[in-house]
């Protein structure tokens, strides 16, 4: 009888998939991440989500999602979604400004002078990724490039797509957005 070799009679080990998900599979899957912050209080939950959402946008451009292949690929994306919103929710809870904040009605009478980044710059920056989760894909792709480390060519290498068609493609997304601005502001 021959001694058996380790393994020997299982399938070999999965490999992690290399496709990653779209910034429109993570922003669809909102309701895992609002159901794990739900203990935080609302005045704060909006901006923890936009943190939740964002980190996860940049572990999936970093190559940090590495689901487990024996999951189906949403279920992962929601188990992966879900430690990260736990992990942020913790870190909130336990802040320092968290455990001491102390809420006045008028908060800005108190300061001398406006401090930090004014209200209407926060609204306007939430309006501004409102118009861009309604852009098709290519569009917000494009928009997003421009906060990548890569250059518009290399962008364009990656995607097989020639550097002027890259450039337009941001110039049509820019002009889109704007149009979208326009008409929400009126």
């Amino acid at each position: 009888m021959k001694p058996r070799r380790k393994g020997a009679g299982r399938p070999p080990a999965a490999r992690h998939p290399r496709k990653r998900p779209s910034i429109d599979a993570i922003l669809a899957e909102r309701g895992i991440v609002l159901a794990t912050l739900a203990g935080i209080p609302r005045r704060d939950r909006g901006d923890v989500e936009a943190e939740v959402l964002l980190n996860a946008w940049n572990a999936v451009r970093r190559g940090l999602y590495r689901p487990d292949p024996r999951d189906k690929p949403r279920d992962a994306l929601r188990k992966w979604l879900h430690g990260i919103a736990w992990r942020l929710a913790s870190h909130y809870v336990h802040s320092a400004w968290a455990r001491r904040a102390v809420l006045h009605p008028s908060p800005l009478g108190l300061l001398r002078e406006p401090v930090g980044v004014d209200m209407h710059a926060q609204i306007e920056a939430r309006e501004v990724l409102d118009a861009m989760g309604e852009l098709p894909d290519w569009q917000r792709d494009a928009l997003l490039s421009v906060d990548s480390p890569e250059s518009l060519v290399q962008y364009a290498k990656r995607r097989r797509l020639n550097p002027s068609t890259a450039a337009s493609r941001l110039r049509i997304a820019r002009e889109a957005l704007a149009l979208k601005l326009r008409r929400w502001r009126r």
